[in-house]
C-alpha cells in the first residue's frame, strides 16, 4: 500500500540526513514517522511510504529517497499562508503522477498547500485530512481579550510589514476560509478532541471522522519529574510569540505570586518577541551545532504590538528579573526545562491538542492548563492536573499556587498524568491504528 504524506514541515529526520537545520514543531510527524520507518525495516509493515514538503526557494532538487522512502520537495512562501497558490496543484500533480498513491494523508488545515494538495488529488475517499489546530477557532479568538487601545495599535515593524495584530487576525479569517474547504472536500478526518471532532463535522457532516491519538517525539517516554530535582516557583511555558498564548495572563498573574514568593520565575520557550534570549539555564548543546543568531535591527524597529504589550506588563510589574525568554529549544532541550519546571502552564485562550501538555503529562510535569478547546480531552480535571477558565487570570494564580501548596495532592497529580499519557500517546497502539485507518480507506 503506498501512501503519500504532505508535511508542513521538513521532517527532522530528513533535515538530519542531509545535514540542516530544522524545526521542532509538529513533533508528533516525528513520532508517526520513526516508528513506520523502524517497522520497515523490520519487516513488519506493509506500507510504502513517500513524504513531501516545503524547502526554501534557494533548494532545487525535486526527489530524493532514503532508506527505501521517497521525499519529495515544493515551494511555498510559508510567510503567507493566507494566500492560496493555485500553481502548487501543478507541482503536487506532477508528484502524484510520480508516486501513484493509494492514499494522500494531509497534515494540518493551516496552509493553503493543504487545499492544493485536496483539489490535485482529487479522490476524497482516499484523502485523510489531519486536525492539528483549527483555524476558524483561532481566527475567532486570536486577540486573547487584549485591551482595545493594543489591538488598535501598529508599530514600525507591523507597519511595514502590513502586520498589525487587527491584519493577523483578518489573516487568519482568510486561512479559516481555506480551512472549510479543505474539510468540505476530503472524505475522511482525523482528530483526536471533542473540540476538533465537533467543529469539522459541523462544517462536514458527511465526512468519516476517525479518532487517533498523537505519538510524541522519543524524548518524553524517558525520564520522569521529581519535586527535589525542580527549581523552586519556576513556571515554564512552550511559547509566547502570540496573542492566542495566554503569556500575557502569566504576567499579569505573575505580580501577585511573587507577593508570596518572591523568587518566582517564568521561562518561556520559543521565538523572543520582547528582546534578548537568556539560555543560562539551558545546558544540552544545539543540534547540528546550530547557533543562536541575533539580529541586526534594534529592538524599537522590529518589536511587534504585543511584544510591546508584554515589555509594558513586565516594566509595570517590575519583573524583569523573573522572566526568562528562552529561545528555541530541540527536544532534549524542551525535556530539560520541562523537568527543571516545578510547574508547566498553557494559559492559551484556546488550543486543539496542544504537543506541550501532551510531553508535560508524559513526564509528569505538574500541570495548569486552561479549560479550552480538547484540552478537556487530554487531561482530567483534579485528577491529572488543574484547569483554569481561560482568560481568568485570578484563577491561574489560584491554581499555580495550589500546585506549590499542596506538594501531596500534586504528586497524585504528576503520576495520574503519567499514567494516562503513557496510554494516550502509545506508540505501538497508535500505530495500529494509523495503519488500521489507511487499510479503512483502501477497501
Amino acid at each position: 500500500m503506498k501512501v503519500l504524506w504532505l508535511c508542513n514541515i521538513m521532517l527532522p529526520a530528513f533535515a538530519r540526513h542531509e545535514g540542516i537545520e530544522y524545526t521542532n514543531r509538529e513533533g508528533w510527524l516525528s513520532g508517526s514517522f520513526d516508528k513506520i520507518r523502524a517497522r520497515r525495516k523490520d519487516g513488519k509493515c506493509d506500507i510504502d511510504l513517500a513524504v513531501c514538503f516545503p524547502v526554501p526557494e534557494h533548494d532545487k532538487w525535486d526527489k530524493k529517497e532514503v532508506d527505501g522512502i521517497v521525499f519529495y520537495s515544493f515551494h511555498e512562501n510559508l510567510n503567507t499562508p493566507e494566500i492560496y497558490k493555485p500553481e502548487l496543484e501543478t507541482r503536487f500533480k506532477e508528484i502524484i503522477e510520480d508516486y501513484n498513491p493509494d492514499v494522500v494523508h494531509i497534515f494540518g488545515t493551516e496552509f493553503p498547500h493543504s487545499l492544493a494538495m485536496i483539489k490535485a488529488y482529487d479522490k476524497p475517499s482516499q484523502t485523510l485530512l489531519g486536525i492539528q489546530g483549527l483555524c476558524c477557532a483561532i481566527a475567532d479568538e486570536y486577540m486573547a481579550e487584549l485591551p482595545e487601545h493594543v489591538r488598535k495599535d501598529a508599530t514600525i515593524r507591523d507597519k511595514l510589514k502590513h502586520d498589525s495584530l487587527l491584519e493577523q487576525q483578518a489573516k487568519f479569517r482568510l486561512r479559516a476560509e481555506n480551512e472549510r474547504e479543505m474539510i468540505k472536500r476530503v472524505g475522511h478526518i482525523t482528530g483526536r478532541t471533542s473540540f476538533d471532532r465537533s467543529a469539522v463535522l459541523t462544517i462536514n457532516p458527511d465526512a468519516k471522522y476517525h479518532a487517533m491519538n498523537e505519538t510524541m517525539r522519543e524524548d518524553f517516554y524517558e525520564g520522569e519529574w521529581r519535586e527535589q530535582e525542580a527549581v523552586p516557583h519556576s513556571i515554564f511555558l512552550s511559547q509566547g510569540d502570540y496573542p492566542l498564548k495566554g503569556f500575557h495572563f502569566v504576567l499579569e498573574a505573575l505580580p501577585k505570586l511573587m507577593e508570596k514568593y518572591p523568587d518566582t520565575h517564568v521561562y518561556v520557550a520559543g521565538n523572543s518577541i520582547i528582546g534578548a534570549i537568556d539560555r543560562k539555564t539551558v545546558t544540552i548543546p544545539n543540534e547540528n551545532g546550530a547557533q543562536i543568531r541575533g539580529s541586526r535591527y534594534p529592538l524599537f524597529m522590529r518589536i511587534s504590538a504585543y511584544g510591546k504589550y508584554l515589555r509594558s506588563l513586565i516594566i509595570k510589574g517590575r519583573l524583569k528579573n523573573n522572566v526568562t525568554i528562552l529561545g528555541k529549544l530541540s527536544a532534549a532541550q524542551m525535556k530539560e526545562q520541562y523537568l527543571k519546571a516545578s510547574v508547566f502552564v498553557c494559559p492559551s485562550i484556546v488550543e486543539n491538542s496542544p504537543n506541550s501538555v501532551g510531553e508535560a503529562m508524559l513526564l509528569g510535569v505538574p500541570i495548569v492548563a486552561a479549560r479550552t478547546g480538547g484540552i478537556p480531552s487530554m487531561l482530567d480535571d483534579g485528577r491529572d492536573g488543574i484547569l483554569f477558565e481561560p482568560g481568568d487570570v485570578a484563577g491561574l494564580t489560584e491554581a499555580i499556587l495550589q500546585i506549590w501548596e499542596e506538594r501531596v495532592i500534586t504528586g497524585v497529580y504528576s503520576e495520574n498524568a503519567r499514567k494516562h499519557a503513557l496510554m494516550t500517546h502509545d506508540a505501538d497502539i497508535n500505530y495500529a491504528r494509523l495503519l488500521e485507518i489507511y487499510h479503512a480507506l483502501e477497501r
